[in-house]
Protein backbone atom coordinates (compact mmCIF):
# COMPACT_ATOMS: atom_id res chain seq x y z
CA UNK A 1 0.00 0.00 0.00
CA UNK A 2 1.63 3.23 -1.18
CA UNK A 3 1.18 6.21 1.14
CA UNK A 4 0.59 9.31 -0.95
CA UNK A 5 0.85 12.90 0.23
CA UNK A 6 -1.06 15.65 -1.57
CA UNK A 7 0.98 18.88 -1.70
CA UNK A 8 -1.34 21.71 -2.72
CA UNK A 9 -5.04 21.26 -2.02
CA UNK A 10 -6.71 23.52 -4.51
CA UNK A 11 -8.84 22.50 -7.50
CA UNK A 12 -6.72 19.49 -8.44
CA UNK A 13 -7.67 17.63 -5.26
CA UNK A 14 -11.23 17.24 -6.48
CA UNK A 15 -10.02 16.32 -9.98
CA UNK A 16 -8.09 13.34 -8.59
CA UNK A 17 -10.74 12.19 -6.09
CA UNK A 18 -12.24 9.45 -8.27
CA UNK A 19 -8.79 8.13 -9.17
CA UNK A 20 -7.89 7.58 -5.53
CA UNK A 21 -11.11 5.64 -5.00
CA UNK A 22 -10.43 3.42 -8.02
CA UNK A 23 -6.91 2.64 -6.76
CA UNK A 24 -7.77 2.17 -3.09
CA UNK A 25 -6.32 -1.36 -3.04
CA UNK A 26 -2.79 -0.13 -3.81
CA UNK A 27 -2.79 3.54 -2.83
CA UNK A 28 -4.07 5.63 0.06
CA UNK A 29 -3.80 9.34 0.72
CA UNK A 30 -1.99 9.55 4.05
CA UNK A 31 -1.64 13.32 4.44
CA UNK A 32 -2.78 16.54 2.79
CA UNK A 33 -0.70 19.69 2.83
CA UNK A 34 -1.39 23.31 1.94
CA UNK A 35 -0.25 26.71 3.22
CA UNK A 36 -3.94 27.46 3.68
CA UNK A 37 -4.97 25.47 6.76
CA UNK A 38 -8.65 25.38 5.80
CA UNK A 39 -7.89 23.94 2.36
CA UNK A 40 -5.55 21.32 3.83
CA UNK A 41 -8.11 20.27 6.43
CA UNK A 42 -10.97 20.20 3.95
CA UNK A 43 -8.91 18.01 1.58
CA UNK A 44 -8.11 15.68 4.49
CA UNK A 45 -11.80 15.15 5.11
CA UNK A 46 -12.67 14.71 1.42
CA UNK A 47 -9.87 12.20 0.84
CA UNK A 48 -10.14 10.46 4.23
CA UNK A 49 -6.47 11.15 4.93
CA UNK A 50 -4.96 10.46 8.34
CA UNK A 51 -3.85 14.04 8.94
CA UNK A 52 -3.08 17.39 7.35
CA UNK A 53 -0.23 19.89 7.63
CA UNK A 54 0.67 23.37 6.43
CA UNK A 55 4.40 22.66 5.93
CA UNK A 56 5.47 20.03 3.39
CA UNK A 57 8.76 19.50 5.20
CA UNK A 58 6.85 18.02 8.13
CA UNK A 59 5.33 15.09 6.25
CA UNK A 60 8.35 13.02 5.19
CA UNK A 61 7.63 10.22 7.65
CA UNK A 62 4.01 9.98 6.46
CA UNK A 63 4.60 9.34 2.75
CA UNK A 64 6.23 7.08 0.19
CA UNK A 65 5.23 9.36 -2.68
CA UNK A 66 3.74 12.80 -3.28
CA UNK A 67 1.49 14.47 -5.80
CA UNK A 68 2.69 18.06 -6.17
CA UNK A 69 -0.14 20.34 -7.35
CA UNK A 70 1.43 23.71 -6.58
CA UNK A 71 1.96 26.93 -8.56
CA UNK A 72 4.50 26.32 -11.30
CA UNK A 73 7.41 28.20 -9.74
CA UNK A 74 7.25 25.91 -6.70
CA UNK A 75 7.57 22.67 -8.66
CA UNK A 76 11.36 22.75 -8.61
CA UNK A 77 12.13 23.46 -4.94
CA UNK A 78 9.38 21.22 -3.55
CA UNK A 79 10.10 18.44 -6.02
CA UNK A 80 13.80 18.61 -5.23
CA UNK A 81 13.13 18.35 -1.49
CA UNK A 82 11.14 15.12 -1.82
CA UNK A 83 13.44 13.53 -4.40
CA UNK A 84 16.47 14.26 -2.17
CA UNK A 85 14.64 12.37 0.58
CA UNK A 86 14.00 9.43 -1.78
CA UNK A 87 10.28 9.98 -2.23
CA UNK A 88 8.53 9.30 -5.53
CA UNK A 89 7.08 12.41 -7.21
CA UNK A 90 4.07 12.86 -9.49
CA UNK A 91 4.35 16.47 -10.65
CA UNK A 92 1.40 18.35 -12.06
CA UNK A 93 2.31 19.75 -15.46
CA UNK A 94 4.49 21.45 -16.44
CA UNK A 95 7.50 19.76 -14.85
CA UNK A 96 9.25 23.09 -14.15
CA UNK A 97 9.31 26.62 -15.57
CA UNK A 98 13.02 26.58 -16.46
CA UNK A 99 15.02 24.15 -18.52
CA UNK A 100 17.86 23.80 -15.99
CA UNK A 101 15.33 22.95 -13.29
CA UNK A 102 13.85 20.16 -15.42
CA UNK A 103 17.32 18.79 -16.12
CA UNK A 104 18.33 18.88 -12.46
CA UNK A 105 15.18 17.15 -11.18
CA UNK A 106 15.46 14.49 -13.88
CA UNK A 107 19.11 13.76 -13.08
CA UNK A 108 18.48 13.79 -9.33
CA UNK A 109 15.57 11.33 -9.59
CA UNK A 110 17.69 8.95 -11.65
CA UNK A 111 20.54 9.17 -9.13
CA UNK A 112 18.21 8.60 -6.18
CA UNK A 113 16.41 5.74 -7.89
CA UNK A 114 12.94 7.22 -7.45
CA UNK A 115 10.04 7.67 -9.83
CA UNK A 116 9.57 11.15 -11.29
CA UNK A 117 6.51 11.49 -13.49
CA UNK A 118 4.70 14.46 -15.02
CA UNK A 119 0.92 14.38 -14.75
CA UNK A 120 -0.18 14.37 -18.39
CA UNK A 121 -3.59 12.67 -18.11
CA UNK A 122 -4.39 13.05 -21.83
CA UNK A 123 -1.70 10.43 -22.54
CA UNK A 124 -3.75 7.89 -20.61
CA UNK A 125 -7.27 8.79 -21.71
CA UNK A 126 -9.04 5.88 -23.35
CA UNK A 127 -9.93 8.00 -26.38
CA UNK A 128 -6.28 8.99 -26.89
CA UNK A 129 -5.10 5.39 -26.67
CA UNK A 130 -7.79 4.32 -29.13
CA UNK A 131 -6.89 7.07 -31.61
CA UNK A 132 -3.24 5.95 -31.49
CA UNK A 133 -4.28 2.31 -31.89
CA UNK A 134 -6.44 3.06 -34.95
CA UNK A 135 -3.77 5.30 -36.49
CA UNK A 136 -1.06 2.65 -36.04
CA UNK A 137 -3.32 -0.03 -37.53
CA UNK A 138 -3.08 1.69 -40.91
CA UNK A 139 -6.84 2.12 -41.25
CA UNK A 140 -6.41 5.66 -42.63
CA UNK A 141 -3.26 4.97 -44.65
CA UNK A 142 -0.22 7.24 -44.55
CA UNK A 143 -0.74 10.03 -41.99
CA UNK A 144 0.09 13.52 -43.23
CA UNK A 145 -1.59 15.82 -40.68
CA UNK A 146 -2.79 15.83 -37.08
CA UNK A 147 -4.85 18.69 -35.67
CA UNK A 148 -5.78 19.25 -32.03
CA UNK A 149 -8.24 21.99 -31.04
CA UNK A 150 -8.87 23.13 -27.46
CA UNK A 151 -11.38 25.96 -27.06
CA UNK A 152 -12.13 27.16 -23.54
CA UNK A 153 -13.15 30.29 -21.69
CA UNK A 154 -11.17 31.24 -18.59
CA UNK A 155 -12.43 34.73 -17.73
CA UNK A 156 -10.33 37.41 -16.05
CA UNK A 157 -12.45 37.45 -12.90
CA UNK A 158 -11.42 33.85 -12.25
CA UNK A 159 -7.87 33.72 -13.57
CA UNK A 160 -6.18 37.12 -13.35
CA UNK A 161 -3.11 36.79 -11.16
CA UNK A 162 -3.14 32.98 -11.23
CA UNK A 163 -0.85 30.43 -12.89
CA UNK A 164 -3.04 30.55 -16.00
CA UNK A 165 -2.25 34.18 -16.78
CA UNK A 166 1.16 34.95 -15.29
CA UNK A 167 4.08 34.86 -17.74
CA UNK A 168 6.46 34.33 -14.85
CA UNK A 169 4.91 30.92 -14.26
CA UNK A 170 5.85 29.52 -17.62
CA UNK A 171 4.19 31.46 -20.40
CA UNK A 172 0.73 31.51 -21.88
CA UNK A 173 -1.81 29.04 -23.21
CA UNK A 174 0.72 26.97 -25.13
CA UNK A 175 3.01 26.30 -22.17
CA UNK A 176 0.40 25.97 -19.46
CA UNK A 177 -2.15 23.93 -21.41
CA UNK A 178 -0.81 23.21 -24.88
CA UNK A 179 2.02 21.19 -23.29
CA UNK A 180 -0.48 18.28 -23.14
CA UNK A 181 -0.95 18.37 -26.90
CA UNK A 182 2.64 19.02 -27.93
CA UNK A 183 3.40 15.88 -25.92
CA UNK A 184 0.67 13.98 -27.79
CA UNK A 185 1.87 15.14 -31.23
CA UNK A 186 5.46 14.10 -30.48
CA UNK A 187 4.17 10.69 -29.39
CA UNK A 188 1.91 10.21 -32.43
CA UNK A 189 4.04 11.73 -35.20
CA UNK A 190 7.67 11.13 -34.20
CA UNK A 191 10.70 13.38 -34.48
CA UNK A 192 10.07 17.11 -35.08
CA UNK A 193 12.15 19.05 -37.59
CA UNK A 194 10.94 22.64 -37.46
CA UNK A 195 7.99 24.70 -36.32
CA UNK A 196 6.34 28.05 -35.77
CA UNK A 197 4.20 29.61 -33.06
CA UNK A 198 1.88 32.60 -33.22
CA UNK A 199 0.06 33.80 -30.14
CA UNK A 200 -1.98 36.79 -29.05
CA UNK A 201 -3.72 38.09 -25.95
CA UNK A 202 -6.19 40.03 -28.11
CA UNK A 203 -9.57 38.91 -26.78
CA UNK A 204 -7.91 37.76 -23.55
CA UNK A 205 -6.28 40.98 -22.27
CA UNK A 206 -5.97 39.52 -18.77
CA UNK A 207 -3.25 37.19 -20.09
CA UNK A 208 0.38 38.30 -19.73
CA UNK A 209 1.34 36.12 -22.69
CA UNK A 210 -0.89 34.52 -25.30
CA UNK A 211 -4.44 33.50 -24.49
CA UNK A 212 -4.87 32.20 -28.03
CA UNK A 213 -2.14 30.26 -29.79
CA UNK A 214 -1.30 28.39 -32.97
CA UNK A 215 1.62 25.97 -33.09
CA UNK A 216 2.63 24.20 -36.31
CA UNK A 217 5.31 21.49 -36.36
CA UNK A 218 6.74 19.56 -39.29
CA UNK A 219 8.03 16.06 -38.57
CA UNK A 220 10.77 13.94 -40.10
CA UNK A 221 8.27 11.73 -41.91
CA UNK A 222 6.76 14.77 -43.66
CA UNK A 223 3.61 14.94 -41.53
CA UNK A 224 2.48 18.23 -40.01
CA UNK A 225 1.10 18.63 -36.50
CA UNK A 226 -1.09 21.60 -35.63
CA UNK A 227 -2.38 22.66 -32.24
CA UNK A 228 -4.67 25.63 -31.79
CA UNK A 229 -6.03 26.61 -28.41
CA UNK A 230 -7.73 29.56 -26.77
CA UNK A 231 -8.81 30.58 -23.29
CA UNK A 232 -11.12 33.23 -24.71
CA UNK A 233 -13.79 31.15 -26.46
CA UNK A 234 -17.17 32.66 -25.53
CA UNK A 235 -18.68 29.79 -27.48
CA UNK A 236 -17.51 26.79 -29.51
CA UNK A 237 -18.80 23.65 -31.20
CA UNK A 238 -15.81 21.59 -30.06
CA UNK A 239 -14.20 22.31 -26.66
CA UNK A 240 -11.78 19.51 -27.51
CA UNK A 241 -11.22 17.94 -30.89
CA UNK A 242 -8.52 15.71 -32.40
CA UNK A 243 -8.36 14.80 -36.07
CA UNK A 244 -5.77 12.66 -37.86
CA UNK A 245 -5.70 12.85 -41.66
CA UNK A 246 -4.38 9.98 -43.76
CA UNK A 247 -4.27 9.05 -47.43
CA UNK A 248 -7.20 6.63 -46.93
CA UNK A 249 -9.39 8.57 -44.53
CA UNK A 250 -9.64 10.65 -41.37
CA UNK A 251 -9.96 9.77 -37.69
CA UNK A 252 -11.96 12.30 -35.68
CA UNK A 253 -12.77 12.61 -31.98
CA UNK A 254 -14.63 15.52 -30.44
CA UNK A 255 -16.34 16.50 -27.21
CA UNK A 256 -18.87 18.66 -29.03
CA UNK A 257 -21.56 18.22 -31.66
CA UNK A 258 -23.67 15.25 -32.66
CA UNK A 259 -20.69 12.89 -32.60
CA UNK A 260 -19.45 13.95 -29.18
CA UNK A 261 -17.54 11.20 -27.42
CA UNK A 262 -17.17 9.11 -30.58
CA UNK A 263 -14.17 8.18 -32.68
CA UNK A 264 -15.33 8.54 -36.28
CA UNK A 265 -13.77 7.11 -39.40
CA UNK A 266 -14.54 9.55 -42.21
CA UNK A 267 -13.92 8.80 -45.85
CA UNK A 268 -14.87 10.96 -48.78
CA UNK A 269 -14.08 10.81 -52.49
CA UNK A 270 -13.42 14.35 -53.65
CA UNK A 271 -16.42 16.67 -53.61
CA UNK A 272 -19.00 13.93 -54.09
CA UNK A 273 -21.10 13.98 -50.90
CA UNK A 274 -22.86 10.76 -51.90
CA UNK A 275 -19.57 8.90 -51.68
CA UNK A 276 -18.94 10.01 -48.10
CA UNK A 277 -18.54 7.21 -45.55
CA UNK A 278 -18.85 7.95 -41.85
CA UNK A 279 -18.63 5.14 -39.33
CA UNK A 280 -18.35 5.01 -35.55
CA UNK A 281 -15.28 3.02 -34.47
CA UNK A 282 -15.56 3.60 -30.72
CA UNK A 283 -17.77 5.46 -28.26
CA UNK A 284 -16.85 6.73 -24.83
CA UNK A 285 -18.87 5.31 -21.96
CA UNK A 286 -17.58 7.39 -19.04
CA UNK A 287 -18.90 10.79 -18.04
CA UNK A 288 -16.90 13.87 -18.97
CA UNK A 289 -14.09 15.04 -16.71
CA UNK A 290 -10.36 15.12 -16.34
CA UNK A 291 -10.06 11.33 -15.88
CA UNK A 292 -6.80 10.96 -14.03
CA UNK A 293 -7.31 7.25 -13.26
CA UNK A 294 -4.89 6.15 -15.97
CA UNK A 295 -2.05 8.45 -15.00
CA UNK A 296 -2.31 7.64 -11.27
CA UNK A 297 -2.44 3.91 -12.02
CA UNK A 298 0.66 4.24 -14.23
CA UNK A 299 2.49 6.16 -11.48
CA UNK A 300 1.68 3.43 -8.95
CA UNK A 301 2.69 0.69 -11.39
CA UNK A 302 6.06 2.34 -12.04
CA UNK A 303 6.75 2.68 -8.30
CA UNK A 304 5.98 -0.98 -7.72
CA UNK A 305 7.82 -2.32 -10.78
CA UNK A 306 10.71 0.13 -10.99
CA UNK A 307 9.86 0.87 -14.62
CA UNK A 308 10.36 4.34 -16.07
CA UNK A 309 7.10 6.30 -16.52
CA UNK A 310 5.95 7.12 -20.03
CA UNK A 311 5.78 10.82 -19.12
CA UNK A 312 9.12 10.89 -17.32
CA UNK A 313 11.55 13.75 -16.74
CA UNK A 314 13.27 13.27 -20.09
CA UNK A 315 10.16 13.12 -22.27
CA UNK A 316 8.56 15.97 -20.31
CA UNK A 317 11.64 18.15 -20.75
CA UNK A 318 11.75 17.31 -24.46
CA UNK A 319 8.16 18.50 -24.94
CA UNK A 320 8.79 21.71 -23.02
CA UNK A 321 11.94 22.32 -25.03
CA UNK A 322 9.84 22.27 -28.19
CA UNK A 323 7.59 24.97 -26.70
CA UNK A 324 10.52 27.09 -25.46
CA UNK A 325 12.13 26.92 -28.90
CA UNK A 326 8.83 27.87 -30.56
CA UNK A 327 8.47 30.83 -28.19
CA UNK A 328 12.05 31.96 -28.77
CA UNK A 329 11.72 31.74 -32.55
CA UNK A 330 8.44 33.69 -32.43
CA UNK A 331 10.18 36.52 -30.58
CA UNK A 332 12.92 36.55 -33.24
CA UNK A 333 10.50 36.22 -36.21
CA UNK A 334 12.18 32.96 -37.15
CA UNK A 335 11.27 29.34 -37.80
CA UNK A 336 12.28 27.16 -34.85
CA UNK A 337 14.86 24.43 -35.42
CA UNK A 338 13.47 21.41 -33.58
CA UNK A 339 15.88 18.75 -34.80
CA UNK A 340 17.16 16.40 -32.11
CA UNK A 341 14.07 16.66 -29.88
CA UNK A 342 12.20 13.42 -30.60
CA UNK A 343 11.20 11.09 -27.77
CA UNK A 344 13.16 8.23 -29.35
CA UNK A 345 16.33 10.24 -29.93
CA UNK A 346 19.23 10.46 -27.45
CA UNK A 347 18.31 12.88 -24.67
CA UNK A 348 20.35 16.09 -24.66
CA UNK A 349 21.79 16.42 -21.16
CA UNK A 350 22.91 20.07 -21.45
CA UNK A 351 20.73 23.22 -21.66
CA UNK A 352 19.83 24.14 -25.25
CA UNK A 353 17.00 26.70 -24.85
CA UNK A 354 17.38 30.48 -24.68
CA UNK A 355 13.79 31.37 -23.75
CA UNK A 356 13.30 32.46 -20.13
CA UNK A 357 9.84 33.52 -19.06
CA UNK A 358 10.62 34.04 -15.37
CA UNK A 359 11.15 37.46 -13.77
CA UNK A 360 10.27 39.25 -10.55
CA UNK A 361 8.14 41.73 -12.48
CA UNK A 362 6.15 38.93 -14.05
CA UNK A 363 5.40 37.49 -10.64
CA UNK A 364 4.46 40.81 -9.03
CA UNK A 365 0.68 40.39 -9.14
CA UNK A 366 0.55 36.63 -8.66
CA UNK A 367 -1.77 35.48 -5.87
CA UNK A 368 0.09 32.82 -3.87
Amino acid sequence: MIRLGIIGCGNMTGQHLNSFEVLKDTLRVSVTCDLNRERAERAKEILSAERFDTDYQNILNDVDAVLIALPHQLHYPVGKFFIEHKKHVLMEKPLCVKEWQCLELTKLAEEQGVTLMTAYPVRFWEETLKMKEYMDSGIIGDVFQMTIYTDHYNPSRDTRGTWMTCSGLGGGQTFSHGCHYIDIMLWFLGNPVKGTHLGTNHGTPWMDREGTSHAVIRFENGAVGYHTGTWGARGTTHPYKMEIYGTDGTLSYSTGGENSGKIMLIKKNGYDEEKRLNSVLWEKSKSSGKHTDGEIAHFVSCILSGETPITNGRTSTTGLRVIWKLYDAEMKDEVADLRGLGFNLPFIEEPICDFDCDSEAALADYKF
